[in-house]
């Protein structure tokens, strides 16, 4: 088998330039669908109707990638650090025409930043199948581009550099070391931005609720169902709801804020629809596992007036990689931990549980957030109009 770290060229059948050109060329197709990409993310978390164009199904959903905590690292979103990686790149390119060093020089490390690349497009893609089940075409996009600039920052080197990729790294680096001051100038402003992003970055995915507080009121129905809101609005809504689906979470709390900025507007009617196929039957397939037990959670804590603060934590748990338990509900909520525990065995519970489940197909609802407004159903997100109407 031939030993790629070592010289034994093929033919140059091509200009370099003809490489050359093909690279950047890929450099900012990736560029521009990181772009694209973090742009995206944005919008998932702060545009209430926001949908992008690949949220096709459950299996194929941009969305559903940016909406999971692994689509954060170090606490900036992934696609960011693409955008940054991409213009490294370039200004590496840059570099070398600049200090009009040999085209063959840099190839090495090019070679090596895309295969850290290529690996960590490895990693995000086990991800996708095995814990988010479920993926991102333009993500898909961006594995290509990364293990093509691989392939060719390899082919590059292997045709028009006369020693192996190990000693053209050593030479790059020793490079870079001889003229350190000049070098670090060129490159200081991606060591400013890097910093500026780990320190400063708005963390704008942390949705959270405003706080309950005493000037905004709450109660319950006649029905048992806990409201928030105005006791004597101009707008009813009743929300369906499920503790695992995004936009649930994000449309709840855009509603809790807007009545916390507006009190006397808007009366917010909390009720359960989760799609766990364990408790509706609407749903045939496993999803949104162990909604169901946080919907009877929600349920028993609405009965010791402890509503909103269990709803707060069961969407703060449902967006968590860490696992928040029982034992720490109760403890946060104040609520007794065995009366917690027994209630996801509470007949009485449960069928309240069945009751709004019911009430929800009823109405034809099949999917989350669902809104009932002056009896008709919105599904995702509430018309704009509606919402102004009753605040003016």
């Amino acid at each position: 088998m031939k030993n790629v770290f070592k010289s034994g060229r093929p033919t140059k059948s091509l200009p370099f330039s003809v490489y050359m050109a093909t690279v950047v060329l890929l450099i900012l197709a990736g560029l521009f669908t990181s772009i694209y990409l973090s742009i995206s993310h944005y919008r998932v978390y702060t545009d209430m109707s926001y949908k992008s164009f690949c949220a096709i199904s459950r299996a194929i959903n941009c969305d559903t990638i940016s909406q999971s905590p692994y689509a954060i690292f170090l606490n900036v979103p992934v696609p960011v650090w693409g955008v940054i990686g991409y213009l490294f790149a370039l200004a590496l390119l840059l570099f070398t025409r600049i200090q009009r060093v040999a085209r063959e020089r840099m190839w090495s490390l090019l070679f090596w930043i895309f295969l850290a690349f290529s690996g960590y497009s490895i990693i995000l893609a086990l991800i996708s199948t095995y814990l988010i089940h479920s993926y991102c075409i333009m993500c898909i996009l961006i594995y290509g581009i990364n293990f093509a600039l691989l392939w060719y920052s390899w082919l590059i080197h292997n045709r028009f550099s006369s020693s192996s990729l190990v000693e053209d790294t050593q030479r790059d680096i020793s490079f870079f070391r001889r003229r350190a001051p000049k070098n670090f100038l060129y490159f200081s402003p991606f060591l400013l931005l890097l910093l500026s992003l780990l320190g400063f970055f708005p963390a704008y995915w942390n949705l959270e609720p405003p706080a309950v507080s005493a000037h905004v009121a709450s109660g319950v129905t006649d029905d048992g169902h806990p409201w928030i809101g105005a006791e004597n609005p101009h707008l009813v809504i009743t929300e369906f709801t499920d503790y695992q689906c995004f936009q649930c979470k994000k449309m709840h709390f855009f509603l809790r804020q807007l009545i916390t900025n507006n009190p006397g507007k808007i009366k917010l009617i909390h009720r359960h629809f989760p799609m766990d196929n364990k408790f509706n039957p609407v749903v045939k397939l496993a999803f949104h596992t162990g909604s169901g037990y946080m919907a009877l959670l929600a349920i028993y804590a609405a009965t010791k007036d402890r509503s909103w603060v269990m709803n707060d934590l069961l969407f703060e748990m449902a967006g968590d990689k860490t696992e928040i338990g029982l034992r720490e509900l109760a403890q946060r909520t104040g609520l007794n931990f065995d009366n917690l525990k027994g209630a996801l065995h509470d007949p009485g519970i449960r069928q309240r549980l069945v009751q709004d489940i019911h009430s929800g197909l009823k109405l034809g609802i099949s999917a989350t957030p669902a809104f009932i407004i002056e009896g008709r159903v919105f599904v995702g997100q509430i018309p704009a109009d509606i919402l102004k109407k009753a605040l003016d």
